[in-house]
């Protein structure tokens, strides 16, 4: 949860991407997902609360602790959640790596989107098991960008999206990381991990996931790193206006979009 790594910056625009993929993905990634009256949950690297308002929503009896590095981030995800009415969530400035609770101090633990910008998840993942009671549960969300595809899709399109895994890479981060959340939990001792792929498909008949993925989560996700990409030289400008472009063009009718997610679960 290391504050360089997080490759897409603390913008107001970045805020809103978030909320945008987390109401657009909401039913996908928290179906299943509930905890129990009285149950004491950590949510590890909450940012700005997209994540967060559906956690409390769905366990409005359970007690949520979320924390972040990013105090701009903590701030936008206290008042995300007062201003939607929730009082079972409490904020905290922490960081993954250096997590200050006692060792087996929650039922459960929450994360998503987080693994994949930290330069050693592993690491991470070892000290929240530390924190779960014995049978205590994980749930792991990540994306993996080498899952995407689109239709009509051209070169300069596809390195749009390999400029952003390279770049996120370069911070430490991996963007294909959703691959390797099996290994990732049973490697830091998790046990009865299970893996589900989450996909998401696009096309026109889906207009709510053209405006709410295709253009407002993933093509404006890539299009923030594109300072970052013409300054490494990993692209030229006018290439990367095309790609940006091409990829658009996927959104108009008989285009189409496709993503995995991955959802992990397991117990400590």
């Amino acid at each position: 949860m290391s504050d360089p790594g997080y490759v897409h910056g603390y913008s107001l625009r970045e805020a809103a991407r978030l909320a945008d993929q987390a109401d657009t993905l909401a039913e996908l990634l928290h179906v299943g997902t509930h905890y129990p009256a009285g149950a004491r949950v950590l949510e590890c690297g909450c940012g700005t609360g997209a994540q967060t308002v559906h956690l409390a929503a769905s366990s409005p009896e359970a007690e949520i602790v979320s924390v972040d590095i990013s105090p701009e981030h903590l701030e936008r995800a206290r008042e995300r959640t007062e201003t939607a009415g929730y009082t079972n969530v409490s904020f905290q400035i922490a960081d993954a790596y250096d997590l200050p609770f006692a060792e087996q101090s929650f039922d459960h633990v929450f994360v998503c989107f987080l693994l994949e910008h930290l330069p050693e998840p592993e690491r991470a993942l070892g000290q929240l098991r530390g924190l779960l009671k014995e049978c205590g549960s994980i749930t792991a969300i990540e994306g993996d960008h080498g899952s995407w595809y689109c239709h009509p899709s051209t070169h300069e399109a596809e390195r749009t999206v390999e400029c952003l895994v390279e770049i996120q890479a370069g911070h430490g981060g991996d963007a294909l990381i959703g691959r390797r959340l099996y290994p990732l939990l049973a490697g830091a001792g998790f046990h009865t991990v299970h893996v589900s792929p989450r996909l998401v498909y696009v096309d026109d008949s889906r207009p709510d996931l053209v405006e709410g993925f295709s253009k407002n989560t993933f093509i404006a996700m890539v299009e923030g790193v594109r300072e970052q990409a013409l300054d490494l030289g990993l692209m030229d400008e006018a290439s990367w206006d095309k790609g940006i472009a091409d990829m658009y063009k996927a959104t108009d009718p008989g285009g189409t979009f496709s993503y995995t997610f991955f959802k992990g679960t397991a117990l400590k």
